[in-house]
């Protein structure tokens, strides 16, 4: 049988993952993209746009994106964090949580009830000079429960924002879903979704193994597995985009760089 991904050697994990930037076809123009994002964020994040969520964002919803461009220039994490045990339970969360929840981003479940009507036009009667007479009829249907749990974790007036530093991979799906719901309900114009960028995968080589709650190193635990092959990184979401798993939803995907690591300095950069 064979093993999980999860579970791949760090050595062999390059190979594991598909070339993230062979995935974007289907993205908006990156000139676009690069034209609406401030300078500095790129030394921190790389950004994807879809279905022209960046424009949306950037134009029509330009009180909710500085709000985002605000916590994305806070945001930061330390080796600490990122070699810690949990997913996204972990430490990641909780410092979005600190950045969005006090500008009154909340986690926000869309339930909704679907009202049919439907037209027709029936025979009643024929004049004396053989013209058919019609008359229109109607029916209404409720079907209760259309939309129902569907939740996103912080949302402002009609943006969306989600995170997912380490779940399973399957856990965009349910994203992307739940954006396109919100989109087709008219909840929300746009979505952003916030992950992890391939490049932090030499990040996870060079820190070697996790580390217990009190900082110290847990033997034979490789942090390159932790963050495998089958969880939530940015090849993964793109994969879907591409897809078009989110429907309708224009969603700007933002992936996190070593530039986000407060005490993170590539190895060569010591020499």
């Amino acid at each position: 049988m064979v093993g999980d991904d999860d579970d791949i050697d760090s050595d062999d994990l390059e190979q594991a993952l598909p070339d993230a930037s062979l995935s974007t076809r289907f993205a908006d123009p990156q000139k676009t993209v690069d034209d609406r994002i401030p300078v500095d964020l790129h030394k921190k994040y790389e950004f994807f746009s879809y279905k022209n969520a960046v424009v949306i964002l950037s134009e029509t919803r330009a009180d909710e994106w500085a709000e985002i461009v605000d916590a994305l220039r806070a945001f930061t994490l330390t080796t600490r964090v990122i070699r810690s045990a949990g997913g996204n339970e972990s430490e990641v969360p909780k410092r979005v949580n600190a950045l969005l929840r006090p500008k009154g981003w909340h986690e926000t479940i869309v339930r909704g009830d679907l009202h049919i009507r439907l037209l027709w036009k029936e025979p009643v009667r024929t004049t004396k000079g053989g013209k058919v007479v019609f008359e229109q009829r109607d029916s209404k249907q409720v079907r209760e429960g259309f939309l129902d749990g569907h939740k996103i974790d912080y949302v402002k007036n009609k943006v969306a924002f989600d995170l997912e530093w380490n779940s399973k991979d399957q856990t965009f799906d349910r994203d992307l879903y739940a954006f396109n719901a919100f989109y087709q309900a008219g909840a929300i114009d746009a979505a952003v979704l916030m992950t992890r960028s391939k490049e932090l995968n030499d990040v996870f080589r060079a820190l070697g193994t996790t580390v217990d709650k009190d900082g110290n190193d847990v033997a034979g635990s490789k942090l390159a597995s932790k963050y495998g092959a089958s969880t939530t990184w940015m090849g993964k979401l793109l994969y879907r985009l591409n897809a078009g798993r989110n429907g309708g939803c224009p969603v700007l995907a933002i992936g996190i760089r070593p530039g986000c690591i407060e005490d993170w300095s590539p190895p060569d950069s010591e020499n």
